[in-house]
């Protein structure tokens, strides 16, 4: 071979082998933002069996999603036994039948979507919690465990306002069934005795914690370390009581005999007041980024002009607050979405304060709802946005007023007592030194 094109040959082999070296060499990697992992540690010592593991409420680093996909890689799965859980049959009444079948059905389909497998892996893990000392002794139990919290509680669809939104009938149908099998004692055998999961593209700061012990789509299961998370553990009986849960009641007959969340509202002079609605009956911000906004599915038990009562226990002491209601809950748009005009058009009330410029204001559909005042009806068309009603001259009053909006003619508040009359001038009685007393409900 002539020499000029052996070297010519030569020079491309080389080529063909160090370019894709180089790529490779320099293309960029996830890398972990430590600094924001330094919560998340291994264990010092495994529970013993002595000590019952202690629940935690769920709390996630903030990590970019592909960090957190690093992250979550690198843990390995654990190398113990993972055997399948025993069958679980429920037993009992047909009420608290019901009632577990509805509330394992949302579990599955708030957390898994409607996806057969993910569903029944749901499922398992809520059955496995059951039956493990460090949990509720109920199904409704389980998987409600921390819905009073705003964040961290257990399942997050129970207070992050997920539950606005409501699967199609179809979709609920084959969340039911799921439900009904596991109770009936299918065993998702894949995550064992898994008690703990999390997709993984989030890090919860337990997750360095526990074996890893499977993986189902985008989820990753997890089991406790040392004997608490062995077969002996998860010997506890079912309670067989379910409890009635009042978030179910939109999606459960079983549940719609639950103490009315509006129960203790006070009126005065026949209208609500606002400080006397109860904290279980205040809906969640849509998102944590947007904590001054909410999309509301409103109660027509509270009456049109309780909406604007809730609103106002809503937004307490914000200086900024939206507060958008839909009577009809298939109506509210789930976080994170723009408003579209067909949502617009089937909102029930809104209520918008922004005291920075003196303005709050409260508007219905009319064509729901009959109002005292044209005024107080919503105009066809986009979210109305805060705009100042204070004249120069009254700007300061306006600002001061902005938590009671204008317009909301069925909100009534207490009214303190009356200031005491001077004293007449003469001989001061005993203690007239000292501080007047308080006006009935005022605080310190």
């Amino acid at each position: 071979m002539p020499l000029p094109l052996w070297l010519a040959m030569a020079a491309i082999a080389s080529l063909a082998l160090g370019v894709p070296a180089l790529v490779v060499a320099t293309m960029p990697r996830a890398t972990v933002d430590r600094s924001a992992l330094a919560r998340i540690v291994h264990p010092k010592r495994v529970v013993p069996k002595a000590e019952i593991p202690e629940v935690e409420p769920v709390e996630i680093a903030a990590l970019p999603a592909d960090e957190a996909r690093a992250f979550n890689a690198a843990i390995p799965f654990s190398t113990a036994p993972n055997p399948a859980a025993r069958p679980f049959v429920l037993t009992g009444a047909t009420a608290d039948r019901e009632r577990a079948i509805d509330c394992l059905a949302a579990a599955t389909w708030y957390e898994a979507g409607d996806d057969a497998v993910g569903q029944r892996a749901v499922a398992q893990v809520v059955l496995n919690r059951l039956r493990h000392p460090a949990f509720p002794k109920t199904v409704c139990g389980v998987v409600f465990q921390g819905q009073e919290r705003r964040t961290g509680c257990q399942f997050t669809f129970t207070c992050d306002g997920a539950m606005t939104r409501t699967p199609s009938p179809a979709a609920w149908v084959r969340a039911q069934e799921i439900a009904r099998m596991a109770l009936n004692g299918a065993v998702f055998a894949k995550v064992g005795h898994a008690t703990h999961y999390h997709t993984d593209w989030v890090v919860p700061y337990w997750s360095a914690s526990l074996d890893k012990v499977a993986e189902v789509h985008t989820h990753l299961f997890f089991r406790w370390t040392g004997w608490w998370g062995t077969p002996p553990a998860f010997r506890r009986a079912y309670a067989g009581a379910e409890p009635v849960i009042a978030k179910m009641a939109l999606l459960s007959p079983a549940h719609r005999g639950a103490a009315d969340p509006l129960a203790g509202i006070e009126k005065v002079d026949g209208a609500i007041d606002p400080a006397s609605i109860p904290d279980s009956a205040v809906p969640a911000p849509v998102a944590a980024a947007e904590p001054d906004t909410f999309y509301v599915a409103l109660d027509r038990k509270l009456g049109d002009d309780g909406f604007a009562a809730l609103a106002i226990r809503t937004c307490g002491e914000r200086p900024y607050c939206k507060f958008l209601g839909w009577t009809d809950p298939r109506k509210v748009p789930p976080a994170g979405t723009t408003l579209s005009r067909a949502q617009l058009e089937t909102m029930s009330f809104s209520y918008l304060r922004d005291a920075a410029q003196g303005f709050g204001k409260a508007l219905w559909n009319c064509t729901e709802f009959k109002r005292p005042s044209p005024v107080q009806c919503m105009r066809r068309g986009p979210v109305p946005q805060a705009v100042s009603t204070a004249t120069p001259q009254d700007t300061g009053d306006a600002v001061k007023r902005a938590s009671v909006p204008d317009g909301l003619t069925g909100v009534r508040r207490k009214e303190p007592a009356p200031p005491a009359a001077a004293p007449s001038p003469g001989p001061s009685p005993a203690g007239a030194g000292d501080a007047p007393a308080r006006a009935s409900g005022d605080q310190p």
